[in-house]
C-alpha cells in the first residue's frame, strides 16, 4: 500500500516545511499550532472564481460562519442550477481557518463547476465533540434550504473534506441516516479521513514520524477533541466504531501510502464496499496527509483532485 519511495515532488514541499524548523503539531500549543497552521497553509487566492461571500448561519451552538464559492455556471440564470458541495476543513478539529482551506475550495469550484459552501464549525478544545458534528450535520440542512439563492441545487448536494473534515463530512451523513430531521446528501467525497482510533496499524507504525502528520499529532489531535475515552466508541467520533456503514450516499475515499490514516481509510472503504455504499477507492501509494492541497506543484495530487473533480460531476 506504500511505495518504496515518497514522491520526488511531494518530497521537496515535505523539506522545504522541515527548513522552517518549526515543531510538530503535538509540540506546540494550541493558539502557536493555529498560528502556524494560518501562516504556513494560508496561500493565494487562487485560482479565480466568479464570486466569494462571506455569510453565516445560526447553529446549535451559536453562529457558525461560512464562504461561498460561486463558478461561473451558478452565476448564469439561463443555465440549470450548480451542483452544491459542503466542505469541512482539517486540522485535527483543533485548527483550520476559512483561509487555511480557501485554495482546495476554489479548485473545487472550477473543476466540478459547483457551488462550494466552506464551514467554519467550532474547534476543540474549546468546543469538543459532538459541537463540530452538530454544526456539520446543521450546515448541510442550511445550505439544502439556501442553495437556490447561490445558484446551487438542493437535489445535487454532497459534503466532502479533507482529514478531520472528511471525518465530519461522513458524520453529517451519517446523522442524516440516522436523524430523519437531517438533509442527506447525495454524496460524499473525502479525502485521507480519519475514521479510526487504532494507533497501532501498519500504516500508523510505518508513518509514526510523518511526513506532515505523526502519530502523536494523531494522539493529541484526539486529546484535544474527545471529551473522554468513551467518546472514542461514538461512531460519529470515530466512524469505524459504526455497526454499519450500508446505506450511506456514494462514496469517494482517497488514501495515501506514507499517510498514518492511511490504513483507516482504507478499511472504511472496504466496509463500504462490504456493507451496501458505493465507494470508489482512489489509492495514491507516493503520496503523504493532505496532498491534494499542493495540486499547483505536484502532478499526483493534480491528478487526484481532478479525479474527486470528476467524482463530484457523476454523483451530483
Amino acid at each position: 500500500m506504500r511505495a518504496d519511495e515518497l514522491d520526488p515532488e511531494i518530497a521537496a514541499v515535505v523539506d522545504e516545511i522541515a527548513a522552517l524548523g518549526l515543531p510538530e503539531w503535538h509540540e506546540l500549543s494550541v493558539d502557536a499550532a493555529r498560528r502556524v497552521e494560518d501562516e504556513v497553509f494560508s496561500g493565494d487566492s487562487e485560482p479565480p472564481v466568479a464570486e466569494v461571500r462571506d455569510l453565516a448561519f445560526d447553529g446549535p451552538h451559536g453562529e457558525v460562519p461560512v464562504r461561498v464559492y460561486r463558478p461561473e455556471a451558478a452565476l448564469d440564470e439561463s443555465t440549470p442550477s450548480a451542483r452544491t458541495l459542503v466542505h469541512f476543513h482539517g486540522g485535527g478539529w483543533t485548527l483550520g481557518t476559512l483561509d487555511s482551506i480557501d485554495g482546495p475550495c476554489r479548485e473545487l469550484a472550477t473543476r466540478a463547476d459547483a457551488v462550494v459552501v466552506s464551514v467554519d464549525y467550532r474547534l476543540a478544545p474549546e468546543h469538543p465533540f459532538p459541537v463540530a458534528v452538530d454544526e456539520a450535520a446543521t450546515a448541510v440542512s442550511w445550505v439544502a434550504r439556501n442553495a437556490a439563492t447561490f445558484g446551487g441545487d438542493p437535489d445535487r448536494l454532497g459534503v466532502s473534506g479533507t482529514s478531520a473534515g472528511g471525518t465530519l463530512a461522513l458524520a453529517a451523513a451519517l446523522h442524516a441516516r440516522e436523524f430523519g430531521e437531517f438533509v442527506e446528501p447525495a454524496g460524499q467525497f473525502l479525502l485521507y479521513p480519519i475514521a479510526g482510533h487504532d494507533f497501532e496499524t501498519d500504516s500508523y507504525r510505518e508513518n509514526a514520524d510523518g511526513p506532515l502528520l505523526t502519530c502523536a499529532d494523531m494522539r493529541w489531535f484526539f486529546e484535544q477533541y474527545l471529551r473522554s475515552p468513551a467518546d472514542a466508541y461514538n461512531p460519529f467520533a470515530v466512524p469505524l466504531r459504526a455497526d454499519d456503514l450500508g446505506d450511506l450516499p456514494p462514496a469517494t475515499v482517497v488514501t495515501a501510502g506514507f499517510d498514518p490514516l492511511r490504513d483507516d481509510g482504507v478499511a472504511l472503504a472496504e466496509r463500504f464496499e462490504r456493507e451496501g455504499t458505493p465507494v470508489d477507492h482512489r489509492h495514491y501509494p507516493a503520496m503523504a496527509h493532505g496532498f491534494c492541497s499542493l495540486s499547483d506543484r505536484v502532478a499526483a495530487a493534480e491528478a487526484a483532485l481532478s479525479a474527486v473533480a470528476d467524482d463530484v460531476r457523476e454523483r451530483l
